[in-house]
This record gives structure tokens, C-alpha cells and sequence, in this order.
């Protein structure tokens, strides 16, 4: 990887939450910023896109959206090497095409506009489950650093890449991280109460499987504080609910285009549209030969 962080903005005030995020982990990484604005020309036609100028002068005012963030950069994060470009075509595609060559891609969690939804809606879902790597949704949340970060785990190849990442930025934050499976039982008949004993003992079980499958982790990352619990449930609302503690919910996906195993599109969704912090959304990377060529910049 090129240590490159990209970051869409809009004008949204949750794009604005995302370039702040961007050029915190862009300084914490020793990292270069990129920030990109997407134009659609055409968008523009439609009456339900409020544009903030005249069509033919928004070139000029998104350029210079564009710099004031630059500058805001330099300002905020002295040191970061930061640029911008504005990029025309389709949102969703060029962001994805975006994603190629960057570490992380950082979006806030709602646009302005036609783009409303930007990343809860059809555009957001899109790019969330073709992007390269890995996605990270900015939302503003109660200001103060919580120093944890939840990550989902299932022992599949995405949620390992999900958790060496909560692993890394923990590292760089000084944070511990919080090492969450979820897992659900057949629902019981009403004369099975006396079974309820074995789904305790199955709960523990669990438990203690997951604290097995983190002593490799622990002896990979001896100087970050972890703990793993295992709960009985869907996972979206155990991860959004421990998002209310945390400074990112991290979670996995391996198919481009699905979200995988334990972490499926309902989950991935549910975590995106609750969850208290931003989120990231870490996918292993595909061979370099099977990727679009990324389009000219």
C-alpha cells in the first residue's frame, strides 16, 4: 500500500466529521490525506438536487470547498501531507475506483441534498460492499475519547482482517479493544426451562472458546489490552449497543458486493444505521491483478 488515506466530502457537516477523522488516523499513520470531491453533472438536472450555486459556476465552488478543507488540514494536523481533487462521474464508482490505492476510505454518515443518505443509502451500500479494503462511516458522537474499540469476531478470514485491524488502531490510540461473538440458540418450548441451565453452561462454553482463539492475538499484540465476551443474540444490536462505549465498531466482510458469514448486509447494515461512533467495515483485500485498473486522475 501506498500509506494513503482518501475522504469524500459534500459540504454535509458529517463530511466535515470525516475529514477531521481522516486527518487524525492520516497523522496517528504517518499517512498521506487525498480529499475528493465527486461531481455529477447530471445530478443537477433533477429538482430535488439542491445545488449551492448555479450549475455552471459549481466546478469553481467545489474547488474551493476543496482547498478550505486542505487548509483546514494544515491547520488541524500540521505535518499530514494532504491534496484534493474534484472528480467527475458517477459517486458510488468513482469512490470505489478511489478505494483501490488507499488504506482506508473515510465518508460521513449522511450527505446533502440528492445525496442524502450518502452512506445509509443506495450509494453508501454500494460503495460499502465493492470498495477496496477498508470503509470507514464518520458520524458525529458524544464528544470525549472512550479508549475501547469493538470489533466483531466469528473466526472467519474476514473477522480475523477485522480484528488485526481494531488491533492496529487500538496500538496507534492507546486503546484496548473489545472482542465480541455472537451467537444464537433454537428457541426453547415453554416445558424447556430446565434447559436453561445448559444454555448457560453453552454460554461459558463460548466464552471460553473465544478467550482460546485470542491467545495467538494476545501474543501478536502483547502491548494492547483486550478482553473477549461472547453473547447470546444477533450481533447488530450487541455491537451497537457496545458501541455506546467505544471510539469505532470495526466489523468484517469478504465478498465484494456481500457481507460475510456471522456479519452478513443485515448485520453490516443494522451496525452502520445504530451504532454510536463511526465504523469501519474491513474486507481482505483482493490480488492486485484481479482489481479494475483505476481510472486516470
Amino acid at each position: 500500500m501506498a500509506g494513503q488515506i482518501v475522504v469524500g466530502i459534500d459540504g454535509s457537516p458529517s463530511a466535515a466529521a470525516a475529514v477531521e477523522w481522516a486527518a487524525d488516523d492520516a497523522r496517528r499513520r504517518g499517512a498521506r490525506l487525498r480529499i475528493v470531491h465527486v461531481w455529477e453533472p447530471w445530478s443537477y438536472d433533477f429538482p430535488l438536487k439542491a445545488a449551492p450555486r448555479s450549475q455552471s459556476s459549481l466546478p469553481a465552488y467545489w474547488t474551493g470547498a476543496l482547498e478550505a478543507a486542505v487548509d483546514w488540514v494544515h491547520d488541524h494536523t500540521p505535518g499530514v501531507e494532504v491534496s484534493s481533487a474534484l472528480v467527475t462521474g458517477a459517486v458510488s464508482e468513482r469512490l470505489t475506483t478511489e478505494s483501490e490505492y488507499a488504506d482506508e476510505l473515510i465518508l460521513g454518515s449522511k450527505g446533502l441534498g440528492g445525496l442524502t443518505g450518502l452512506v445509509l443509502g443506495s450509494v453508501g451500500r454500494s460503495v460499502a460492499g465493492h470498495a477496496e479494503g477498508t470503509v470507514i462511516v464518520v458520524r458525529r458522537s458524544a464528544p470525549g475519547r472512550k479508549g475501547e474499540i469493538v470489533v466483531g469476531f466469528d473466526g472467519s478470514e474476514a473477522s480475523e482482517a477485522a480484528l488485526e485491524y481494531a488491533l492496529q488502531q487500538a496500538r496507534l490510540r492507546g486503546a484496548r479493544v473489545h472482542i465480541l461473538y455472537a451467537w444464537s440458540t433454537p428457541p426453547l418450548a415453554p416445558d424447556a426451562t430446565a434447559y436453561a441451565g445448559g444454555v448457560r453452561e453453552a454460554v461459558e462454553e463460548e466464552s471460553r472458546e473465544v478467550q482460546r482463539r485470542l491467545d495467538p492475538w494476545r501474543q501478536r499484540y502483547p502491548d494492547v489490552p483486550m478482553v473477549g465476551s461472547a453473547v447470546r443474540g444477533h450481533a447488530a444490536p450487541a455491537l451497537s449497543d457496545a458501541s455506546r462505549e467505544a471510539d469505532l465498531v470495526v466489523v468484517g466482510s469478504r465478498a465484494h458486493g456481500t457481507f460475510g458469514h456471522a456479519f452478513t448486509g443485515s448485520i453490516a447494515h443494522g451496525v452502520l444505521h445504530h451504532a454510536r461512533c463511526p465504523v469501519a467495515i474491513v474486507r481482505p483485500r483482493r490480488p492486485h491483478a484481479e482489481r479494475t485498473p483505476a481510472a486516470a486522475r
